[in-house]
């Protein structure tokens, strides 16, 4: 990777996951500074260039270089994002579970690192993309979800807010009966799949079947991937990398945030009308609780 390549990575990602990613990019010298912020960023950040320089046994030119290298303007900026990024939570440098952490360490680690992941998520997130997914939402005459495992319960929950959208919504988990709903999909009807990895055959083939009858398709997945060939919109929901344990956990969280994105955003556009009775509907929930209000109040 070329230095302009890591200089023209946005100022709002996390500067701790831009450190870690641009390292083996890094000349050796500047590579021991990269080393030293990754060991202990908040040493580095409460210290002064020439005392980085010292921590990192490099001379102050060399620290103000790898500033440049990884998209700072100099020290200053550097210190400024890395405050942001530990403001937000542990990196995931510092985030891999150990068998002799403490419960307390647990709940930080795990804490901090959903938090920062999210953050990642929503940076990197493409707005257009989304509003052309809102828009054909708002279109449509039904929409139907697809997920399988921890996608397909992502699924599940975005069909269990179809009074915001407004519109019939289904979502099958026999992947039998998704390939089935798929190819019975007409114009005027959406298909919205959810594949964090994007490369479930299934899921690939329900893309297939569905733009093969006219349905228009948007695909939400958490990396660039083959889905993605198959789909009208693509939106990306990027989490960072990390343990097997919760990575999971995580992309699921963050694909359901884009699903509030999207339900909120349609429930929105809808006129008075849907949304008087989109209100009567919250009512009568209210009225089935213990502590409600009566359904004669």
């Amino acid at each position: 990777m070329a230095y302009d390549e890591i200089s023209s990575r946005g100022t709002g990602q996390n500067i701790l996951e831009i450190v870690r990613q641009a390292l083996p990019d890094l000349r050796k010298s500047e590579r021991k500074v990269a080393n030293r912020v990754l060991e202990d960023p908040s040493r580095i950040l409460n210290a002064a260039l020439s005392e980085a320089a010292a921590l990192s046994d490099v001379s102050e030119p060399t620290v103000i270089r790898f500033c440049v290298a990884i998209g700072c303007s100099g020290y200053q900026e550097f210190k400024l994002r890395l405050a942001h990024s530990l403001a937000l939570g542990t990196t995931a440098t510092h985030s891999v579970l150990s068998k002799d952490d403490s419960t307390a360490d647990l709940v930080e680690k795990i804490f901090g690192y959903t938090m920062t992941s999210l953050d990642w998520a929503r940076s990197h997130l493409d707005t257009k993309a989304l509003g052309e997914a809102i828009a054909l939402l708002s279109e449509a005459r039904s929409i139907e979800f697809f997920g399988l495992g921890a996608s397909g319960i992502v699924a599940l929950d975005a069909q269990q807010k179809f009074p915001l959208f407004g519109v019939p919504c289904g979502a099958q988990a026999d992947t039998h009966q998704q390939l089935m709903t798929a190819s019975m999909m007409r114009p005027g009807d959406v298909a919205v799949i959810f594949s964090n990895t994007g490369h479930t055959i299934a899921m690939i083939e329900v893309a297939k079947e569905a733009q093969a009858g006219g349905a228009k398709v948007i695909a939400v997945s958490g990396s660039r991937s083959p889905l993605l060939d198959h789909c009208d919109v693509a939106i990306l929901v990027e989490t960072l990398d990390n343990t097997d344990i919760y990575t999971p956990t995580i992309s699921r969280i963050a694909a359901l945030v884009v699903v509030d994105i999207l339900c909120s955003a349609v429930g929105l556009r809808r006129d008075a009308e849907h949304g008087q009775r989109f209100e009567n509907m919250k009512q009568l929930l209210r009225n089935q609780r213990i502590n409600g209000p009566t359904r004669s109040s």
